[in-house]
C-alpha cells in the first residue's frame, strides 16, 4: 500500500477544519495544530449565505449546520430613525439567492471540529504555538513545520501545508513580510442576546453616520447583533454596555431595545483588522494560505466566513484530490490559486467600497444623499447583484 500523503494545519478556526476535513476526504493524513488550549471559536454570531452553506454541505456538514442555525432572509436596510431605504422583496427570484443562516460562531465552529474529528486521518493539536515554517518546494524537499508544546519543541515534515492560522498569520509573517494587517478604522460591538420581539426573524441592517448595526436571529431563543463603528485604534471604554446605548441613543425604538437588553456579560468589542488587497500570490512552496491568513476582508458583505469554508473545501478538491491521483503538486498549488485569489479580491473591494458607501461614510449631507439614492434603487436589482458571489458551487 501506498504511504498515505501527509498534510498540517496551522490554525484550528473555521477555514483550518473546514480544510482538514476536506484534506482527510481526499485521503491525507492531516495534523491540525491549534496555539490555544482548547479548540473554540471566540464570537458572537454570523450569517452564512449560500455559497457558504454549499462549502459545508460539500465537505458534509451542511445539515448539522443548517439544524444548529436559523434560516432567514435579509430584510434590507433603514436609516437611524428606522424609515426604510430599501426592502428586500419576498419573491421566489429573490429569496433564491438571498436565503441567509444565522448561527452562533461556536456552534458552527463545533460542527466543523466534529467533522474533523470524525474524518479518517485527522489529528487535532492543541497547545501549540507554531515558531518556524520551510516551505519547501513542490518538486523537491518537503516543507517542515515546528511548533512548541508544555512537552518541548517539535518539528515535523510534510507535503503540505495550510496556513490557517487567522489575520495576525504567524506563517503569512515568516513568508509575506510586507504584508501586514492593517486597522480598518473601525471597531465593533458583537453581542448574542437571548430572544426578543425587537427584531423578528430577519437580518436588518441600518446605515448612520460612520456606524453600521444589524441584526438577525440565531436560533429560536437567541438574537446576535452587531454595532460598526469608526473609532481611534486600541481606545477603550470604562463601560461598555453605557457605551453602546449612548453610541445608538438617537437612533430607532427596535434598536435601542436591543442594545438595552444587552448586558457587560453579553457584550464584546473588537477593532476590526483587514489585509487590503490580500496577498499576491496564495501559495509559497508547498503551502497554500487560507482565510483571514490570506484576504482578511472588511465585514461589510458578510462574506469571511463564507470565503474561509470555500477555501478549505478548495483545498481538498483543487489540491489534495488532483496529488492523491497521482497529479503534480505545483500544478494543483497553481490551479487553487487560480481559483481562490481572483475571486477573494473581489469579494474584497466589494466589502471596501459598501464600507466607503455605508457604514464609514460621514454624517450631514452625505447621509442625505446616500439614503436618497439608496431609495431610488430596485431592490430585487440589488438582491440579484449579489447571485454572482453567492451562487458558488463546489468543485
Amino acid at each position: 500500500m501506498a504511504e498515505r500523503l501527509t498534510a498540517i494545519v496551522v490554525g484550528g478556526g473555521i477555514a483550518g477544519l473546514a480544510s482538514a476535513t476536506s484534506l482527510a476526504q481526499a485521503g491525507w493524513a492531516v495534523t491540525v495544530l491549534e496555539r490555544a488550549p482548547t479548540f473554540g471559536e471566540v464570537g458572537a454570531g454570523l450569517a452564512i449565505t449560500h455559497n457558504g452553506m454549499s462549502a459545508l454541505e460539500a465537505i458534509g456538514v451542511g445539515e448539522a449546520v443548517g439544524a444548529a442555525g436559523y434560516e432567514t432572509v435579509p430584510a434590507g436596510f433603514q436609516d437611524p430613525g428606522g424609515r426604510w431605504l430599501l426592502r428586500i422583496p419576498d419573491t421566489p427570484d429573490v429569496l433564491a439567492t438571498t436565503t441567509i443562516w444565522g448561527i452562533h460562531r461556536q456552534r458552527l465552529h463545533s460542527a466543523l471540529r466534529q467533522a474533523a474529528e470524525a474524518a479518517d486521518g485527522v489529528e487535532l493539536v492543541t497547545g501549540a504555538e507554531v515558531t518556524a515554517v520551510r516551505p519547501g518546494l513542490p518538486a523537491g524537499e518537503p516543507a517542515a513545520v515546528t511548533w512548541q508544546t508544555a512537552t518541548g519543541r517539535h518539528t515535523s515534515e510534510s507535503g503540505l501545508v495550510v496556513a490557517a492560522d487567522g489575520v495576525r498569520s504567524t506563517v503569512r509573517q515568516q513568508l509575506f513580510a510586507n504584508a501586514r494587517p492593517r486597522y480598518s478604522g473601525s471597531t465593533s460591538w458583537r453581542a448574542v442576546i437571548p430572544d426578543t420581539t425587537a427584531s423578528g426573524g430577519r437580518l436588518f441592517q441600518v446605515w448612520g453616520p460612520g456606524t453600521e448595526f444589524g441584526a438577525v436571529r440565531i436560533s429560536d431563543r437567541e438574537i446576535y447583533w452587531y454595532g460598526y463603528f469608526r473609532h481611534p485604534e486600541g481606545a477603550s471604554f470604562d463601560d461598555e454596555p453605557a457605551a453602546a446605548r449612548d453610541h445608538f441613543s438617537g437612533w430607532s425604538a427596535q434598536v435601542q431595545a436591543i442594545v438595552a437588553a444587552t448586558t457587560a456579560d453579553q457584550l464584546m468589542r473588537h477593532d476590526v483588522y483587514h489585509l487590503p488587497g490580500g496577498l499576491g500570490g496564495y501559495v509559497h512552496g508547498r503551502i497554500v494560505m487560507v482565510g483571514d491568513a490570506a484576504h482578511a476582508m472588511l465585514p461589510t458583505v458578510g462574506q469571511g466566513a463564507s470565503s474561509a469554508l470555500k477555501d478549505g473545501v478548495c483545498v481538498g478538491r483543487l489540491i489534495a484530490a488532483p496529488v492523491a491521483d497521482g497529479g503534480d503538486l505545483a500544478a494543483a498549488l497553481a490551479a487553487f490559486d487560480q481559483a481562490r485569489r481572483p475571486r477573494c479580491r473581489q469579494i474584497a473591494r466589494l466589502s471596501a467600497i459598501t464600507a466607503r458607501f455605508g457604514a464609514d461614510l460621514g454624517g450631514g449631507l452625505r447621509q442625505s444623499v446616500r439614503n436618497s439614492l439608496l431609495r431610488l434603487t430596485p431592490a430585487g436589482s440589488l438582491a440579484k447583484a449579489a447571485t454572482p458571489i453567492v451562487s458558488w458551487t463546489a468543485p
